[in-house]
């Protein structure tokens, strides 16, 4: 009887205490979800506004394409998107929309004018020939653009940069070098040569962001850039993506490729790789 007894107690006193455990587990629990409630507050997802942002400059029609978030109140960094040489087709909107998302103010930038876009390489080639005979005219073409986007009151006029793919990349460090009022530049596959380093004139920090199986960028031009940038103490950073080609960020560039028979091809790794590099080297470069 003793011992029947003393089982009686010992299995209520076990039942007390899980029943002790479990309650306060669950106050526990409650307590977190709670504070967690106050302490995260729910995501709110990006609203873009799209404008066609059209201005004239020596006596050209320029027709660019400006995207932000609504969400977010106040100024932002400004970031230029120049083009691959196709022009300011639906591909460089898409990048001026994730940068938007990314909580910058963005503008994909008409380089030709009238919204002139290449069907081919050929017409393409035809576009970009004067440019690349004349680096100055594309920093020209980009200081105009600065003024534009200045004008925009959500704009951080001390914030601006400029990213550009493959011609665009070629634009961007090339007005750089030139002395174009851009904090920072990213280059995505783009052509590394034009106008000589110059210490006095570069104020921009450089992001090249360089495919090591690119056909249209030889390893003698790699290592003259390297050489230009340290000879002047450039604040720079070369980007190697291994297996990439020319146009690895662009999704249409493997159809692309085999449409005109061009060494072209897209690479998601590299394509992800370059985004969160050019990502970083902003949250450095715009930081307090």
């Amino acid at each position: 009887m003793i011992k029947k007894h003393l089982t009686s107690i010992t299995n209520s006193v076990k039942s007390l205490i899980m029943k002790s455990i479990i309650s306060r587990s669950l106050f526990l629990i409650t307590v977190v979800v709670t504070l967690l409630s106050f302490s995260e507050p729910a995501l709110v997802s990006p609203k873009i506004k799209e404008q066609v942002l059209t201005y004239n400059s020596d006596g050209i029609t320029f027709k660019s394409y400006v995207a932000y978030d609504e969400n977010i109140s106040g100024k932002r960094p400004a970031i230029l998107v120049i083009p691959e040489w196709w022009g300011l087709n639906e591909y460089a909107r898409h990048r001026a929309r994730q940068l938007a998302g990314l909580g910058y103010i963005a503008m994909a930038v008409d380089m030709y004018g009238d919204g002139k876009t290449a069907s081919n390489p050929q017409e393409a080639q035809a576009l970009t020939k004067p440019f690349y005979s004349d680096p100055q005219l594309a920093k020209a073409r980009l200081d105009e653009v600065i003024i534009q986007i200045r004008k925009n009151k959500l704009t951080d006029a001390d914030n601006i940069a400029a990213i550009g793919y493959c011609f665009g990349g070629n634009v961007v460090l090339n007005a750089a070098k030139l002395g174009a009022d851009l904090k920072g530049v990213v280059s995505f596959h783009g052509g590394l040569g034009g106008a000589p380093a110059d210490k006095k004139l570069l104020k921009s920090k450089i992001l090249v962001c360089n495919g090591e199986a690119d056909n249209f960028v030889s390893q003698q031009s790699i290592l003259d850039f390297k050489h230009s940038m340290d000879s002047i103490g450039a604040n720079y950073q070369f980007r190697s993506y291994a297996d990439a080609t020319h146009a690895f960020t662009n999704p249409d560039a493997t159809k692309t490729g085999k449409q005109f028979n061009m060494p072209i091809e897209y690479n998601a790794a590299a394509d992800e790789a370059s985004w969160n590099d050019m990502k970083t080297f902003f949250m450095d470069l715009f930081a307090k």
